[in-house]
Parts: C-alpha cells; structure tokens; sequence
C-alpha cells in the first residue's frame, strides 16, 4: 500500500502541474509513478518517503534535485529537454525527457535522496502579488509606515515586495522599472476597492524566520531556489532573478527559529502599521506548532490600537466546502475576517473572492 501511495501522490502532482501550466513535469511525474510501481530508480530514491502525504510534497523535492543537477551542468542529457537549461521540451513528444531523467536519478541516487530531506522553498515572488493586495486592502488611504515580519520567509525574497512592480489591465503599482515584475496581476479588471492610485509602501522594518533560511546570495543559496523553479516556465524564472537581484541591493534578516518563538520578539508600535504574513507555508508547520503561533497571532491583534495597529495577512489554500483553493486573508486587529481575493498557487493571477466565503473560511 506505501508504494500505490506514494505513486498516487507523483500522479496528483502530475495533474496539479499540468493544470498549472507545466507540460515538462505533468509528463516525467505521470513516469515516474510507474516506475514506483515497477521498483525502478525512482522508487529506490524515496525509499522511506513512500508514506508521505502530499502536503509534503514528495515529487517536488525530488524534482527540485533533478534540476539542480541540470543547472550545475551535471546531467546534459537531461538538460537538451530543460528550457531552463537551454533546451527545449515538445508536447507532441512527452515521454521524450523520461529516459535522460530515470537515468540521471540512478547515476545520482545519494544527492536526489539528500533534496528528500528538504522542504519545497520556492520563495515564489508571484504569491507577493496577493500579499500586497492584502497590505492595500489593510492601509487604505492612511499610509502608516509598515513593519514587516514574514513567518516561513525562506530566503526573504518577499520582504522585499515594497520593490516590486505589479500590473493589470488598467492598472499599476509599486516601482516602475523594478527587476520583478508581477504582470498580469488580476484575471480581469482589478477590483473597484483597490486604492486608485496607491501611494508607495514605505518599510520601516522587514524580518523574517524559517527553520532553514536560504542565503539569496550565495551560490548555493540561488541555485536552491532557482532548481524549485518549474523549469518549461520562463516567466516564473524571470521573477525570481530579479528578485535576487533586489537581494544583492538590499539584504533582509531571516531567523532560524520556528514561527511562534519568532513572533513572541513581535509587538505592535505606535505610529507603525505592524504586519505578519506569509504565503503557502502553513501546511509545512505541524499541528502542535500551528496553535502557538496562533496565540502569538491572537495576542498581536488584542494589543493592535488605531495608533499602533496590527493586520495578519496570509496566502494559503483553505477548506471551502469540498474545494481548497489558495485565498487572500486579512484581518486588522480583532475586526472579522475579510477574504478579499483568490489565486492560482504562484499568485498569478488573482481574481475577486465569492461573496460570503469569509463565513466558510471562519468555520
């Protein structure tokens, strides 16, 4: 049963690729389920990982070791079908990479099971577009200075999201000219509550934590975040280079302790908008942990005053019904939940929430 598991779970991921827009990984993973089933090379790099659920996302972290070695020039067969790598991969062929892939975790077996150990850490610079809509959603036209702390921040590339261009039909904000641009940020015509023309953000602080921070710039800090990248979507790619780029300007302080033990060193301050937020990290915390942080969460928003206020922002996929899609939340001190907006995973782009889901994603 651990191996139809865990072949279920590349075949999940398999559909949740193509539905995301990457043909290369739909097709390799829809293979490598077989080959779990048949006891191949992919079967022998998670051996121990069969149990896994897929919040844990088993297939991409092994994914995320493949194209490592493709980027370090460690597996050039492969890399003729990357186009991260310079190749090119043909939807009318798309079994065509399979072998070079199969065969480059055989000949690698120690460092694909060593990237099994590691959590996804995309730091996907596309979910900023969300998060930004929350901080607009929560400022207003009272444009306090923000104090920034992002719980799960990986390599603190969204701490930087002041420095960020989004734009839509009709509509722009954040820096001009910046190396990460969010295009596309809506689906259609922004929401009419969106501030027409928003004022920059100014940070006054950006902080972070993670249980293991990435260093944006060091080598093998980029390479890390830049293997997690889908590597037949450009666009993805193209943002998060220019938000290493951001990186090398301007530095960000990411802790190495867990979301609670971070957030009791958090209060609110006078004159200073104080947020927390975070995006696509909440299933990667275990229960026991969850619940501190909300305590911290809940002491935060009873201590928020109109002179020192506080808003927690948060991107995740939540129950709605039967259906778990990634939405927008924000609430500012203790005033009730609002749920301003939902998006594909990566963030782009996003569209305007169902009226009265707010009620579903209380309960």
């Amino acid at each position: 049963m651990s191996i139809e598991h865990a072949a279920d779970m590349f075949e999940q991921q398999a559909t949740a690729c193509a539905e995301l827009g990457s043909p290369l990984y739909a097709a390799v993973l829809r293979r490598a389920a077989a080959d779990i089933r048949e006891g191949g090379p992919i079967a022998a790099a998670i051996a121990g990982h069969e149990d896994a659920v897929g919040p844990q996302a088993i297939a991409l972290r092994l994914l995320g070791g493949v194209h490592a070695l493709v980027l370090t020039g460690r597996a050039p067969e492969l890399a003729a079908h990357y186009p991260s790598a310079g190749g090119t991969f043909d939807p009318h062929r798309p079994d065509a990479p399979w072998p070079a892939l199969r065969a480059t975790v055989a000949d690698n077996l120690p460092w694909v099971r060593d990237w099994l150990t590691r959590p996804p850490q995309t730091n996907e610079v596309g979910r900023a577009n969300l998060l930004i809509t929350g901080l607009l959603c929560t400022l207003g036209e009272r444009r306090l200075p923000v104090r920034l702390f992002e719980i799960g921040a990986s390599a603190g590339l969204n701490l930087l999201a002041d420095r960020f261009h989004c734009t839509s039909a009709g509509y722009a904000y954040g820096q001009p000219g910046s190396p990460v641009h969010l295009a596309g940020a809506w689906r259609d015509t922004p929401p009419d509550w969106l501030p027409a023309e928003p004022a920059p953000l100014v940070f006054a602080e950006r902080r972070g934590c993670d249980l293991t921070p990435i260093e944006p710039r060091s080598a093998t800090g980029a390479l890390a975040l830049r293997a997690y990248v889908w590597p037949d979507q450009a666009d993805r790619a193209a943002r998060l280079a220019g938000a290493l780029q951001l990186a090398e300007e301007l530095a960000t302080t990411v802790e190495p302790i867990g979301a609670a033990a971070f957030l009791r060193g958090v209060d609110v301050a006078t004159g200073t908008l104080t947020v927390v937020w975070h995006s696509i990290m909440r299933q990667y915390v275990p229960a026991d942990e969850w619940a501190l942080v909300e305590q911290e969460l809940d002491r935060l928003a009873a201590a928020s005053t109109d002179d020192a206020p506080f808003a927690h922002i948060a991107f995740e996929p939540r129950r709605i019904g039967q259906e778990h899609p990634c939405v927008l939340t924000v609430r500012k001190g203790v005033e009730p939940l609002r749920l301003p907006a939902v998006a594909v995973p990566h963030g782009l782009p996003a569209w305007p929430a169902e009226p009265g889901w707010e009620a579903a994603v209380a309960v």
